[in-house]
């Protein structure tokens, strides 16, 4: 067991906390710079709209002046500028995290943040990637213990959606899964041989002490629970084979011929107890153990045999449970499990 490493200091502890507060605070100030560049983005671009920008000029002329002169003519480089920051920002966090050790190799971070990265590129449908960094503030907030997301009624609603997304992901994986085994127990020519020889046989020792000790459990139990009930119904077949023998029916015909007859039908139902007794006690000698032995391994074989028929069977009934497998997949019987949006805990 390794070794629990000593816990942080307080001075340790404290300067973490700084460095977490200053780096919630630029990022808080990369956010507030990414909703100003959005923002401008999105006003350009229906300030581009011929209909609104009449409609703008007839309304506040000085200002639709200013901004077509100062921002709109220079919006390129206005969000040059906006890029040159945020290109900052990515080396900046890379130099840090290579000084922190965050990541197990050097060329880690782009990857880790490729939303940064890639908003980073002034195209249209790239920059709109920016906003993202808003989670990251959130989660860096979360950290701090500035916040607790998890008493907000969005986040209810987005993890309840994400363990769906999960689920229907995992759902889809498994069934292309299942069908894929379907086509190789298919395809496989040699599948219940392999089994049986590498799945099967080498826990036959196993399987065949289990099988006599079930079975020797089963005739001692049933004939102790039973006991009476067994040696009733052996009396009863005794005393009608009797009656229904012809030279026995003779015998009583005699006299004192019924009294012999009554003892001859009292004395093979007491020899047919003690017959049962007898092997009752006898399932615990290594005799019955052998026999048991010898009946789980005929059992046992007689199950194993292969031939073309047993083959064809073993691959269909797999491709059937199979089936059954994909059937209850597809059923989506974990949507309603899900249920209903979990009120917010009091964090703690």
């Amino acid at each position: 067991m390794p070794p629990t490493p000593p816990p942080m200091p307080d001075q340790a502890k404290a300067r973490q906390r700084r460095l977490d507060g200053l780096h919630a605070l630029w990022e808080a100030f990369i956010v507030l710079l990414v909703c100003i560049n959005l923002g401008l983005i999105l006003f350009d671009s229906l300030f581009a709209l011929t209909p609104l920008r009449e409609l703008f000029a007839s309304w506040l002329p000085g200002l639709h002046a200013r901004y077509e002169t100062l921002i709109h003519r220079n919006f390129q480089h206005i969000d040059l500028a906006f890029v040159a920051i945020f290109v900052l920002d990515v080396l900046l966090g890379w130099t840090i995290a290579l000084f922190e050790r965050r990541y197990a190799r050097w060329y880690y971070y782009p990857f880790a943040h490729w939303y940064d990265v890639l908003g980073c590129i002034p195209l249209a449908g790239l920059r709109w990637l920016r906003v993202l960094r808003v989670g990251s503030l959130l989660i860096r907030l979360q950290r701090l213990g500035l916040i607790d997301m998890r008493q907000w009624a969005v986040y209810g609603v987005a993890r309840r959606y994400y363990v769906l997304l999960l689920e229907e992901l995992a759902d889809r994986v498994m069934v292309r899964l299942f069908s894929r085994m379907q086509q190789e127990i298919g395809a496989s020519d040699d599948l219940s041989r392999r089994l049986l020889e590498d799945v099967v046989r080498p826990r036959k020792e196993r399987l065949l002490d289990d099988l006599s000790r079930r079975m020797h459990a089963m005739l001692e139990n049933g004939y102790r629970d039973n006991r009476g009930a067994i040696e009733g119904y052996v009396g009863g077949l005794i005393h009608q084979a009797l009656a229904n023998n012809p030279e026995v029916a003779s015998l009583r015909r005699l006299p004192l011929g019924g009294r012999v007859a009554d003892t001859l039908d009292d004395a093979l139902a007491d020899i047919a107890a003690r017959l049962l007794q007898g092997a009752a006690e006898g399932l615990q000698s290594a005799q019955f153990q052998r026999l048991a032995r010898n009946l789980a391994d005929e059992c046992f074989e007689a199950w194993v045999y292969q031939d073309e028929t047993t083959d064809l069977a073993l691959e269909e009934l797999l491709v059937d449970i199979i089936e059954v497998l994909k059937q209850q997949v597809l059923d989506r019987r974990w949507s309603r499990f899900v249920g209903p949006i979990e009120p917010p805990r009091s964090p703690g």
